[in-house]
């Protein structure tokens, strides 16, 4: 049997709706009630800050956190971009990478999505070692 630690799937959305993603309470929203989506636990309220621009790059947007028992789920908008960067990492198995994906199609109006799905710790122990 194949284990591994977790799973974490990363989003990159293009096309997205500048008012949705100019929204901060629409991203704190977010990190509100997709971990619950999930069947997941928050460890702490989300945090969601503004990031001003820094460099021709980034033209500033919102950045929301929230730790979860189970990891994490990051979200970074640029609404100037139309584009939303966002990872949701678990330390379970069976992650529904077409849910995550479509949330965050229909949150934040996306026309196009690039999505990674990585499996984490493919080597990690089975046992405790001490």
């Amino acid at each position: 049997m194949t284990t591994h630690f977790g799973e974490h799937v990363t989003i990159d959305g293009y096309g997205g709706n500048y008012e949705r993603l100019n929204d901060k309470e629409l991203v704190l929203k977010c990190l509100n009630e997709l971990p619950q989506k999930l069947g997941m636990n928050k460890l702490a309220e989300p945090m969601v800050y503004f990031a001003k621009e820094n460099d021709k790059k980034d033209p500033g947007g919102w950045s929301g956190f929230v730790v979860i028992a189970e990891s994490h789920i990051s979200i970074h908008t640029f609404p100037a971009r139309s584009f939303v960067s966002a990872d949701v990492y678990t330390c379970r198995n069976g992650l529904d990478v077409d849910f995550v994906i479509s949330y965050f199609k229909n949150t934040f109006q996306l026309q196009d999505v690039e999505q990674n799905f990585i499996k984490r710790g493919i080597r990690y122990p089975r046992e405790d070692i001490y």
